[in-house]
């Protein structure tokens, strides 16, 4: 209470007893309020209010008697915690300096120091040492809109960062100088939600999937995007991430259409059926009804592959001459 927060932090890695490694966790909690101006006598109730939430009232009725220099003895003690779940001991720093909402996180070691890479919505990218908590040098800033997305990786013997934007951008950031490399990399057409770095036939290549409901891959030595896009998503691609398959580079793409799809990096061409998950369970198809003796085909407005599919999993057999079905208002497929 009565010493500075990073004094106090720096020591807390010393923790060994059971007892030590519980006080420390518990000053962990909430450091990042510590580390403020707060005083004494808010950080004795702070650090009372988070052993209670470790179910440890004892150490939480010691500290709330510790007596701080200017204060009185605390007028208040804590009698319970709810939130114990929300914190524990492998917790080793609360990280602030972005202004607001974090989307994205990477790790790297930069000249042998581990770090990680984040993005937020206050735009900016920025760098922190995990050993200290610390920033590592300024912000990078550039992007114009939120970053979502964060990957690293290494382009010509440099380690790199690389991230995407609602700004529809993809740029690569020099980790040791801390500097935009080149141009930002243009050619989506809605906000950027993931990244990945990869290496294809010898090449870097960042692979990017957009809200525009395309994958992309582009050079990172050049910054231009590499070959036509990669489409088949109906809807905005959340997630990318890349992989060796059988000595193949792939990427791997999430989408809100509740597919998972695999790509062949060096060819650019979707690597089997889109992969469904599991938790999608059932597909209702509204209004789409008709009589096998009056309508040859399913509505024009859906694809009549996947319609074919959902007859063969839910309502029958393909084609309506079957006597199988008669009409059906709502289809319904699941994997029950």
């Amino acid at each position: 209470m009565n010493t500075d927060p990073e004094r106090v932090l720096a020591a807390l890695d010393g923790a060994t007893g059971q007892e030590e490694v519980l006080a420390a966790a518990v000053y962990r909690a909430s450091a990042h309020l510590h580390q403020w101006d707060t005083g004494g006598g808010v950080r004795r109730q702070l650090l009372a209010l988070d052993a209670a939430r470790y179910g440890d009232r004892e150490l939480a009725s010691r500290i709330a008697t510790v007596p701080v220099e200017g204060q009185q003895v605390a007028r208040w003690e804590v009698e319970w915690a709810t939130g114990g779940g929300l914190v524990g001991p492998p917790l080793r720093h609360t990280i602030t300096g972005h202004t607001d909402e974090v989307y994205a996180a990477a790790t790297v070691v930069v000249n042998g120091r581990p770090v990680t890479v984040t993005g937020g919505a206050d735009c900016t990218v920025r760098v922190w040492d995990v050993a200290t908590g610390q920033p590592v040098g300024e912000p990078f800033t550039g992007h114009t809109g939120a970053v979502s997305a964060v990957a690293t990786g290494v382009v010509n013997g440099c380690l790199v960062a690389v991230t995407g934007s609602h700004d529809e951008t993809v740029r690569v950031w020099d980790l040791t100088t801390g500097q935009q490399i080149g141009e930002p990399l243009t050619g989506h057409a809605d906000w950027v939600r993931g990244v990945a770095t990869a290496v294809v036939d010898g090449r870097s290549v960042a692979v990017s999937g957009s809200d525009d409901r395309t994958v992309r891959v582009w050079n990172l030595a050049t910054g231009q995007q590499i070959d036509e896009p990669l489409t088949g998503h109906t809807s905005r691609v959340w997630a990318v991430a890349t992989a060796v398959v059988d000595g193949r580079s792939v990427a791997v793409s999430g989408s809100d259409d509740r597919t998972v799809r695999v790509w062949n990096l060096a060819t650019g061409q979707q690597i089997g059926e889109p992969l469904i998950p599991p938790s999608v369970r059932r597909i209702w198809w509204r209004r789409a009804w008709w009589t096998a003796a009056r309508s040859p085909s399913p509505p024009a407005s859906r694809s009549s592959d996947t319609t074919r599919t959902l007859l063969r999993c839910g309502c029958g057999t393909w084609p309506p001459g079957s006597k199988s079905f008669r009409s059906c208002r709502f289809l319904r497929w699941s994997t029950r």
